[in-house]
């Protein structure tokens, strides 16, 4: 796989919205459970980055599947 293919499948729909200690907080909802944090908007994004590619990796070394990010947002 290309470092730019590898790069668009780490590509992922998140969540980023304040929490209550002023903190940033960010999720990825195709990826259970990866979740991070940033005092700025710009750290939250950069250190959900990292949290993104280190969870696929390690599912990619244990064989299993990366989930696809088909997260449809949807305004109610």
């Amino acid at each position: 796989m290309t470092v730019a293919n590898q790069q668009a499948e780490f590509k992922r729909k998140v969540l980023l919205y304040p929490g209550e200690d002023s903190y940033f907080v960010v999720e990825v909802p195709s990826l259970p459970g990866c979740i991070s944090q940033g005092r700025t908007r710009e750290e939250a994004i950069a250190n959900i980055e990292e949290a993104i590619t280190l969870y696929i990796e390690v599912l990619q070394d244990r064989g299993e599947p990366v989930p696809s990010d088909t997260v449809e947002i949807v305004l109610v």
